[in-house]
């Protein structure tokens, strides 16, 4: 039995440095495999795994379970601690395949800090960062030329994910802004005490082409939208207004672009729906100025108070909500080709949102109510010292 060991030891050994010369160079120099294959016949794709063990100096044992003899498995005790903890030759090569990052904790810190500002900030002279941009970040500054995974992995590693962003607008004023919450908080405890109804107010322009969102398709092939490039006159104008407190939605169309007069017939529908006091804030926008709306403001007994909104502040408009979610669920994806079509879907929708004032009323809460409501709720309230810091009636 040992003779046949050692003939099948001497043959294996003899395959081995034919078909595996620098396998065997590495073997010799102390590395050992980790995992074994049986070799039952000449060139199976078996034999090089069975016989750098042996080159590497084990002998064949008997497998207890088994006809026949194998080498140690990988998983022996004796074979897998004598597996060196790094390559004699290439230092920084360990037993678990892990590679110690390229970039040093420093670098990785400069990168990190430059990918918060514009690439222009950091000597290059482009627009917004991508992997392109690290790789060229990272090779200009510490001459290191990184593929696109290494890139996008620096990147997921040091914190970053990919958003789509929100403009902030500069020239929003802070003081008006903060003030203006104080002056919501007033009108919803003076709404609470006279039962009047805060309704956000603004309008919108429905195209009869596709709203390009993202869609699910499988990997590797385009999303694309169908288009049969309808003209930009194809288009659907509306008014709406929601109510926070009950959920309540009020829309009208309007042929043509949005006017003072337009604005005035708006004012009038909800005057004549609601007969609780109204208080209706909106924009700034030039279709809410004009003589229309003035004469309109001198009708005895009128009971309504227009709040305009602090000047770019579109976040603190409810309103905008339902224009986004009617683009969702109208026109996403989908080119109408018609602005026949388009009111059609647009009048459903705002139908259908009658039987769905719970789901108006979470959508359409914006920044706006949810620090109002922090700023009532502290023992020291500064309303009564910014009641009047932004007039509750717009002059017109």
């Amino acid at each position: 039995m040992d003779l046949i060991c050692f003939k099948v030891e001497e043959w294996m050994v003899g395959v081995a440095y034919e078909r595996y010369p620098s396998v065997l160079r590495t073997v010799e120099s102390g590395y050992r495999p980790r995992s074994s294959a049986n070799a039952s016949c000449p060139n199976s794709p078996g034999e090089g795994t069975l016989a750098r063990p042996l080159a590497g100096g084990k002998r064949m044992e008997q497998c207890p379970n088994c006809r026949g003899f194998r080498p140690q498995p990988a998983y022996y005790r004796g074979l897998a601690g004598q597996i060196p903890p790094a390559w004699p030759i290439q230092s920084g090569f360990r037993t678990d395949r892990w590679f110690p990052p390229v970039l040093s904790s420093v670098q990785q810190a400069q990168l990190k800090t430059a990918v918060q500002s514009p690439p222009a900030t950091a000597g290059l002279e482009l627009s917004n960062w991508n992997w392109k941009v690290v790789r060229e970040y990272l090779g200009q500054r510490f001459g290191c030329w990184l593929c696109r995974s290494s890139c996008l992995s620096y990147l997921h590693r040091l914190g970053f994910v990919l958003k789509r962003p929100k403009k902030r607008l500069l020239k929003a004023n802070e003081e008006k802004r903060k003030a203006f919450i104080a002056l919501y908080g007033a009108l919803q405890a003076e709404a609470l005490s006279t039962g009047a109804k805060i309704f956000f107010v603004d309008e919108a322009h429905f195209w009869a082409d596709a709203d390009l969102r993202g869609k699910w398709v499988q990997k590797g092939v385009p999303a694309l939208v169908d288009s049969t490039s309808p003209s930009l006159s194809e288009k659907a104008t509306y008014y709406s207004g929601v109510c926070l407190e009950s959920g309540e939605v009020e829309s009208m169309e309007v042929n043509g672009n949005c006017t003072a007069e337009s604005s005035a017939a708006f004012l009038r529908q909800l005057r004549g729906k609601y007969a609780q006091p109204l208080v209706v804030v909106w924009d700034n926008g030039p279709a809410h100025h004009g003589d229309a709306i003035r004469e309109y403001l001198k009708t005895s007994g009128l009971n309504l108070r227009l709040v305009p909104l602090p000047g770019y502040s579109p976040d603190f408009n409810a309103d905008e909500a339902i224009w986004d979610w009617a683009r969702k669920e109208v026109s996403a994806n989908v080119c109408l080709g018609t602005v026949a079509k388009v009111k059609e879907g647009i009048g459903q929708f705002f139908r259908g949102l009658i039987q769905r004032s719970e789901e108006v009323k979470s959508r359409c809460r914006t920044k706006l109510q949810a620090e109002a409501a922090l700023l009532m709720s502290g023992k020291d309230n500064p309303i009564s010292n910014t009641i009047n810091a932004v007039p509750t009636v717009v002059s017109v």
